[in-house]
């Protein structure tokens, strides 16, 4: 049996999807299972032992180069697709990208999202099985994981988040890096600031208050970023700190990985890397503003979201006249609270074994 998932973005998203793995080994163990995702998350699936075989689409590179190179580069990526003779896709996407490689990678049996819950209309020209998504598949990961049943419906329960493994390589640079930084034998909270929508930033005067307030506790604080807008971000809260957070160099995607699983806490806003803790079982903290917590926060008892109080939170709008005080209807004392009661349940749960 050999099937396709086609979940080609963003980071969180595809994290998200990771438990559909871990459900299609269970029903048949045998599976090989392939994953179409854009090359810039290609990293975070490639090695995965329950993958066979990881196909990158370079959509961005090819915007770059022009329309021949889109059209070419697509060309080739079916081709590799269609080579493999699939039983089976399941398109966890529901775009009119996704509904391009879904219909034409040569499966017979193509699952994808209903006319309900499709993204863009044309992708259901692609799939010739719609599944039907209940109100009670509410969290994005039961989403896909109701695609995976249609399909394979005699499966059992899976774990909400993951599985994700750690690469070895990745682990002893990070283990290194901590080690210098003399925070191998100390407990130490990972804080991100950035996330795609502006809209869904935590202020970054909040940011600076909470990580000082930390700091001072005497907690160990490292700060992550993806790029140069967040990584000045991190410069200010680090000075807010009195420059006792440490600014952590940007790595490769598995170190950040490695990182994560590393650290006993990640907070963050609904952003890739608080998603990647969860899928390591990592806890944490995450903070909620335009997007949905229930929809999209990691789910069990290791995690608190903390979502706006705004009643008309959330509004999935990535540009609002109360984006400042959305932003500030999330106070500091309760997320700098949420941390500590999360690192104490750490500490019980340490001792109880």
């Amino acid at each position: 049996m050999k099937v396709l998932i086609v979940k080609v973005s963003a980071l969180g998203d595809v994290v998200h999807a990771l438990p559909v793995l871990a459900y299609l080994h269970q029903v048949n163990p045998e599976v090989k299972v392939d994953w179409l995702v854009e090359k810039s998350f290609a990293p975070l699936l490639e090695g995965h032992p329950l993958l066979h075989r990881v196909v990158a689409l370079d959509t961005k590179g090819w915007r770059k180069q022009g329309g021949w190179a889109a059209v070419s580069g697509s060309l080739s990526i079916l081709r590799q697709l269609r080579e493999q003779s699939y039983d089976i896709v399941l398109d966890l996407q529901g775009n009119s990208k996704s509904g391009l490689f879904t219909r034409l990678c040569g499966a017979r049996n193509r699952y994808g999202f209903d006319r309900e819950q499709v993204r863009e209309w044309p992708n259901l020209l692609a799939t010739n099985h719609k599944v039907t998504i209940p109100e009670e598949c509410h969290h994005i990961t039961s989403r896909y994981l109701q695609i995976a049943r249609a399909a394979f419906s005699d499966g059992l329960e899976v774990e909400p988040a993951g599985p994700l493994p750690v690469i070895p390589q990745a682990a002893s640079a990070v283990d290194g890096q901590l080690q210098a930084a003399g925070l191998t034998d100390r407990p130490f909270i990972v804080a991100h600031y950035g996330t795609t929508w502006k809209t869904k930033l935590w202020p970054l005067a909040s940011w600076q208050e909470l990580v000082a307030n930390l700091t001072a506790e005497g907690l160990s604080v490292i700060l992550t970023w993806g790029n140069e807008k967040e990584h000045a971000a991190a410069e200010v809260i680090h000075r807010a700190s009195g420059n006792r957070a440490l600014i952590w160099p940007r790595g490769s995607l598995k170190e950040l990985i490695a990182l994560l699983a590393r650290a006993d806490l990640v907070v963050g806003g609904d952003t890739g890397p608080v998603h990647i803790a969860a899928a390591v079982h990592t806890p944490t903290v995450s903070i909620f503003r335009v997007t949905d917590a229930s929809r999209n926060a990691p789910l069990g008892t290791k995690h608190v979201s903390i979502s706006s109080k705004l009643e008309c939170a959330p509004c999935l709008r990535k540009a609002c006249d109360l984006d400042e005080e959305c932003g500030q209807s999330i106070s500091v004392d309760t997320v700098y609270h949420a941390i500590l009661t999360q690192l104490d349940k750490l500490v019980v749960a340490t001792k109880g074994c």
